[in-house]
């Protein structure tokens, strides 16, 4: 069984997870210019990656944004959703609360507070947080079909989910 976290961005992080052994680990980029065909570049390197059985956690949107990129972030979120409703993939989503409680106990920790406590925990490291991102969210995915050993604050999270 393969657990998969997305972090959809113009740099969409994925990780695909295998036996506690990580398959992929990159960020999906695109040379498109032009939307919405970015954004469907990025749906589609996505969607070229998975398997049919794959658990899929996505991170959900952060809502209280602003901003000029987040209209391109929600264009990306959505566009991977129906990419991945249309080709018959269930995936779970996470809110990025969720995704920051579940790694070091605390929703609004800041990205780059959340290197070591992903590190410590998992062992994973990654330059990228937008990887480090999809890591969690594999590693939520994985903690809702696996008998893993969780943190009650991982246990909270995983009763949000859905």
């Amino acid at each position: 069984m393969r657990f998969v976290g997305i972090d959809p961005s113009t740099k969409t992080g994925l990780v695909i997870l295998s036996d506690d052994e990580v398959i992929t680990a990159e960020e999906i980029k695109t040379n498109h210019k032009k939307d919405p065909i970015r954004f469907m570049h990025i749906a589609e390197q996505v969607i070229s990656r998975l398997k049919r059985k794959d658990v899929i956690a996505i991170e959900g949107f952060s809502y209280g944004s602003r901003g000029k990129g987040v209209s391109v972030q929600y264009g990306i979120g959505w566009m991977i959703r129906a990419e991945l409703y249309r080709a018959g993939y269930p995936y779970i989503e996470v809110s990025p609360g969720g995704l920051k409680k579940f790694a070091t106990g605390k929703g609004n920790t800041k990205k780059e507070e959340m290197i070591l406590p992903i590190y410590k925990r998992w062992g994973f490291e990654h330059n990228s947080d937008n990887v480090r991102d999809a890591f969690v969210l594999a590693k939520i995915a994985e903690a809702t079909k696996k008998e893993v050993e969780l943190t009650k604050f991982q246990k909270d999270v995983l009763k949000k989910v859905g």
